[in-house]
């Protein structure tokens, strides 16, 4: 029997390992071990409850204010101590976190096989998205499998020199948790204040984007509200105080736009689904957002996700402010732009990705 360990610290990361660990959980072969770094903490415990897992280790570094550097020494330190007690035959991290470029770090160091979940992603500009360019890159130089989403994600890591026989494409695993957590009789509170009205699902909270831009993408939003009365915005604030600050300087006393709490995978999700499009800085609802039907405007100046952006279900529209306001206002008007991309093909993958990476692990241990 070979141990696997599955760590985590982000909600993100949790949406897209669950089902991953669900499916590893299901096999003889493997005993596995799941180990939480925290870099999250709140937002995560909440997707763990959705998918009913619990966490063998839970190193819970988030403190307010810490620096990268902070997060990079305390979790290095942690995993060091559970990587020695445990001694993995495989240690499978996810994407770009801090914590997936420290935990494939610290496992190298221990000579530990890496697998690298949603591998290949590239913008190849190491400050955008700041940090996790630099992070997927660098967790790349150490893996030893390479779980590629799609066809252009194994494409970069073949053109870096990474060995094919080690690059899998299966699909991203955030299209397997969709099956968990949409519901068709659905129903939230929280969305009574759009009723009749096109619902947009705001999020934005990426490091680069702080400050400034934030700033400019928000009254462009504020802009777009104040013009059209048949549209609400509702956003599940970050809990980062810098973003809560600007947001409230911005949004308050717009009852046409809502900010709420965080709020679990599972409402999220389904919140999504009853959206009419959503705005993002998000990496992950670039992947989820096309799957269940919906438009994405991306907040952003780079994607590392540009299948979404050729398949039609994404479009880049940056931060700056007269652009922001000049899409939305776009894409609220145009309904043969809305319906190309709702209907556009998602481009990641078919839901089964938890099991295709379950059987590659399976077969590289025999």
């Amino acid at each position: 029997m070979k141990k696997i360990m599955v760590v985590f610290g982000t909600r993100p990361e949790a949406i897209k390992m669950c089902p991953l660990v669900l499916e590893l959980k299901k096999r003889k072969n493997f005993e596995t071990v799941v180990a939480l770094t925290g870099q999250h903490n709140e937002m995560l415990s909440q997707v763990m409850e959705v998918f009913n897992i619990k966490e063998d280790y839970n190193l819970k570094v988030m403190k307010k204010n810490q620096s990268l550097t902070d997060i990079t020494v305390n979790i290095m330190k942690g995993m060091e101590d559970i990587l020695k007690k445990e001694k993995p035959d495989l240690v499978l991290v996810h994407g770009d976190t801090s914590t997936s470029f420290v935990v494939a770090l610290t496992s190298f160091y221990n000579h530990i096989q890496v697998g690298h979940v949603e591998a290949g992603l590239r913008t190849y500009n190491k400050y955008s998205p700041y940090p996790e360019e630099f992070n997927r890159q660098s967790i790349s130089s150490l893996a030893d499998l390479h779980f590629a989403p799609t066809q252009k994600a194994k494409e970069n890591l073949i053109n870096e020199q990474k060995d094919p026989k080690s690059i899998f494409v299966t699909g991203n695993t955030v299209i397997d948790a969709l099956k968990t957590t949409i519901k068709d009789d659905y129903d939230n509170s929280e969305l009574d204040f759009a009723k009749n009205k096109k619902l947009i699902l705001l999020t934005m909270h990426r490091r680069e984007n702080l400050g400034e831009k934030m700033r400019s993408t928000f009254k462009a939003i504020k802009r777009v509200v104040d013009e059209e009365k048949d549209i609400a915005v509702l956003y599940p604030i970050h809990l980062n105080p810098k973003v809560r600050q600007i947001a409230r300087e911005v949004f308050s006393d717009n009852e046409n736009i809502k900010l709420i709490e965080p709020v679990d995978v599972f409402d999220f999700h389904n919140i999504m689904k009853s959206s009419y499009l959503i705005l993002t800085d998000s990496g992950g609802i670039q992947e989820e957002a096309p799957a269940i039907g919906k438009p994405v405007l991306v907040l952003r100046d780079t994607t590392e996700r540009p299948e979404g952006i050729k398949a039609g279900t994404l479009k880049l529209i940056g931060t700056d402010e007269d652009r922001v306001y000049k899409e939305l206002k776009h894409i609220l008007s145009d309904k043969d732009e809305y319906e190309k991309m709702s209907k556009a093909q998602n481009p990641y993958g078919d839901g089964r990705a938890s099991i295709y990476i379950t059987d590659i692990i399976e077969d590289y241990f025999k």
